[in-house]
Order: C-alpha cells, then structure tokens, then sequence
C-alpha cells in the first residue's frame, strides 16, 4: 500500500476509485465499505484509494474554538490507522492536512481541486451521513450532481449493524470508554490493539520489581485509559501475556503525556534487559483490569501493580480453561 502526503504527487495513480472518511478505528462498517471499494475497483480496473485527514477534522475546530474539550477521544493512531488499511487490501492512502484552507473550500471547491484534479477520481463511495466542504454544507445529493458533470460515479453505503448496533466510531469509543473490551472487539472485528517504538522512559519499573516498555500514543486524548490484561506482538514468535497501563501516570509525573507502559509475565530471556528498544510492537488490550488511580507514594503504587499482575495471569489462566473447554 502507497500512503501519500497530499495529492501533489507524481507517484499517485492516474485515476483511482476512492472512499473519503475519518476511520478512525476502521470498526467493521468501515471495513465493509472498503470491501466493496475493492470489489467497485477491481471491477474498473482502477487502485482501490482511501482520502482521510490528519488532523482530525473535529480536533481541528475544537483547537480553532479553543476548546480542546470538544474534541472527540482518539481511537487509533495515524500509524494503526494505515496498518488496518492496509490488511483491508487498499492500495493508495492520500492523508490530506486538515487545515483552514481545506476547511473553507466550498462543496463544488472540494470536488474539483480535491477529487477531480488532485485524485482523478472515477468512482467515489460514502457513507449515509457524508458531508463535505465548507460548513458541511455538501450533502450526498450535491455529490452526485456535481459528479454527473464531472465524469466520475457515485454511490452511497447505507450503516453497517452488529447485533442491532448501528456501527460507528462513536459507538466504539463509548465501548472503550466504558471499559467493554469484548464489544470493541465485536465491533471492530478484532481486538483493539495500539502499537509503536519501544522508547526509553525513566525505567522507574526496574526499581519497582516490574521493568515495562514504554510505548507512545501520540493524542492527548485516548478512547480508553486504565490497566488491561494484554497480548505484545512484535517482540518474539509468540505473542507475549502481560498487563499494561494505558494514562497519564498521576502517580509519578503531572506532564498529562499519554503512555503505554507494558509489562511481559515472560520476557524473552534471548533479548536481554535492552533488547525491546527501538522494536515496532503491537499491543492487544484484551480486558481492562481497573481505571488509573493515584497512589500514596510509590510503596502503594508497588502493590497495586504486583495486583494487577496477579490479576492478569488469573485472566489468562480463565481463558486458558475456557479455550481448553471449547475444543471438548
């Protein structure tokens, strides 16, 4: 998969049949639509192409109002983003700066500069609540006006439901929120997973008898904050068993700067104490254990995650036996 910066690029295809969206999480409504964007592309013979925005577009107005609060939790990471893309089989991903001129072109404006000469789009799907331009002003109606004009196809995806549930990346972020790991893996079809570099911390968990990795978010806002019971990828054959602390660390430092901080039940004895550094991981949250709390001093904090270990193993030892039962 190609991922371009803007549409000024000379290695982007010369037509393309292209869906436009946030997918933040890429849930199974979106992996849906993207199934039959492939199947719409391949039957044209054009590069199945995803346009999305970085920053997000609600993130951008918040900061414009000055008020970060109205910016919606963060799901996903621009990285896991594109990794979910990818394994949907995309072949080109434009991520366009949301920025004030993208966010004052009008509806006609969008079309033209942006679908018409920047991606030479020959087909474009939506969703049901696709607005575009300025103000939100243009409508799937408006769409397809202007794309009779210009020579490109249309069409409109209507939701994607899972047991009722109408999916949507607010609906996700509710789930996360509140803590229901099994109904984020039912609506994105898979776990929620974060991934990253393994970066150098203050290493304070050696001292405190549980060495972890530290992996960066990235947004100041996380969907889900607390201790899980996670899967590591990415640092042996096997997928390691550990817990994890996904916060801000109220406990140890007042920087408010998101961490995921992990540590591995069994460590590979071939890596040594250094050898997870600079390593991209990928980091499953399967079931989340407790919220972030601040401790009384780091004696307290000790105790609490000798807990959460323990809580931990007792959570894979369940699934152990359940797994165990399922194949009886």
């Amino acid at each position: 998969m190609q991922v371009f910066r803007g549409v000024h690029h000379a290695a982007l295809a010369p037509a393309c049949a292209l869906t436009i969206g946030n997918f933040d999480g890429v849930h199974r409504g979106h992996q849906a639509m993207l199934a039959l964007l492939r199947s719409e592309a391949q039957h044209r013979g054009l590069p199945s192409t995803v346009l999305t925005f970085e920053p997000h577009p609600r993130d951008y107005f918040a900061a414009l109002a000055g008020k970060p609060e109205m910016a919606p939790p963060r799901i996903a990471t621009l990285r896991d983003k594109l990794f979910e893309l990818e394994r949907c089989g995309i072949d080109q991903v434009v991520v366009l700066p949301f920025d004030q001129a993208l966010a004052s072109l009008s509806p006609q404006d969008f079309v033209d500069q942006v679908l018409v000469q920047g991606l030479h789009a020959r087909y474009v799907l939506v969703g049901d609540d696709f607005r575009f331009g300025a103000r939100r002003a243009g409508d799937y109606a408006l769409l397809d006006a202007l794309a009779a004009d210009r020579g490109f196809d249309v069409a409109r995806m209507l939701s994607y439901e899972v047991h009722g549930v109408r999916v949507s990346s607010s609906v996700v972020r509710d789930a996360l929120a509140a803590g229901d790991m099994d109904m984020v893996a039912r609506l994105l079809g898979r776990p929620y997973s974060i991934s990253g570099h393994v970066v150098h911390g203050r290493k304070l968990g050696r001292t405190l008898d549980c060495p972890t990795m530290n992996v960066r978010f990235g947004h100041e806002k996380p969907a889900t904050q607390g201790i899980f019971a996670v899967r590591t990828h990415g640092l042996s054959p096997e997928p390691l068993e550990g817990v994890a602390s996904l916060g801000v660390r109220p406990t140890i430092e007042e920087s408010g700067r998101v961490l995921l901080e992990v540590y591995c039940l069994d460590w590979p004895s071939e890596l040594g104490s250094e050898g997870g550094y600079g390593k991209i991981v990928r980091v499953e949250l399967l079931h989340k254990l407790r919220d972030e709390a601040r401790f009384d001093g780091l004696e307290a904090l000790q105790a609490a995650i000798h807990q959460d270990i323990a809580d931990a193993k007792a959570f894979f030892q369940a699934q152990g036996r359940q797994t165990t039962r399922d194949r009886i």
